[in-house]
């Protein structure tokens, strides 16, 4: 399996990589781990990868611009292509046509256990998102997340630890490393609901615009927006904290 990890911090996944099953089972081939800075994708001066949430609020989102570019070239890497020699939204297409599951972690996505586990165990390649600050532009989620994945109903202060919690759990499982029981304890949000989607500058980007309510100004039905924004997702994908 190979996979590519896009974060802001790859440092964070040095004890990771050099230590334990994680370690043997690179030296023995039987996982590949890369990880690539977003940073390094920022088209701005000074390599800015966050901006202020339209609608308001309090944080900052990381902005789409750095993850496409950061995850074209990871999927051009897994597809042995050059990604200057296709159009841009051909690559994002291919990424869906050859399966590579893009995993972004977020406390609003799938609870991650045992089953998911040994399936994402079957696949080729993947492909992980690791946000930070109050998350990422709806947008990325929307065209390049095949996958949300949570590790429990709690906050982290970014996605790199969830992401080792499910490499390490899917790694184990791969044949010729180790196969092992994980168990994976739920809890619940303190408000029960998960969070609405979130957008930040540009206004639009590749064809794909911020719902009209967040440049309103009008506050009180951004938040109702919201509110019903995160209903729906909590009804959508855990209806058991409803």
């Amino acid at each position: 399996m190979v996979v590519k990890i896009l974060t802001l911090f790859p440092q964070m996944f040095t004890g990771m990589l050099n230590e334990s099953i994680i370690k043997r089972a690179i030296e023995d081939k039987k996982i590949d781990i890369d990880c690539i800075q977003i940073r390094d994708y920022a088209s701005n001066k000074h390599k800015k990868v966050d901006d202020y949430p339209y609608g308001g609020g309090a944080g900052m989102v990381m902005t789409p611009q750095p993850l496409f570019d950061a995850h074209e070239h990871a999927l051009s890497s897994l597809n042995n292509t050059k990604t200057e020699d296709k159009n841009k939204n051909d690559q994002i297409g291919e990424c869906k046509k050859n399966s590579i599951r893009t995993i972004y972690m977020t406390p609003k996505g799938k609870v991650f256990n045992q089953d998911l586990a040994t399936e994402l165990s079957k696949e080729s390649s993947l492909i992980f998102i690791c946000g930070h600050y109050e998350g990422v532009d709806q947008r990325v989620i929307d065209t390049l997340v095949t996958d949300e994945i949570s590790i429990g109903d709690y906050v982290l202060t970014g996605g790199e630890i969830p992401a080792m919690v499910v490499i390490d759990a899917t790694a184990r499982l791969i044949p010729g490393v180790v196969s092992n029981e994980e168990s994976i304890v739920d809890e619940s949000h303190s408000n029960n609901l998960l969070e609405y989607p979130q957008y930040t500058r540009p206004q639009e980007f590749r064809g794909m615009g911020v719902p009209g309510i967040l440049l309103s100004g009008h506050h009180k039905n951004i938040e109702e927006w919201r509110k019903n924004k995160s209903l729906e997702i909590t009804k959508n994908r855990r209806p058991d904290l409803v």
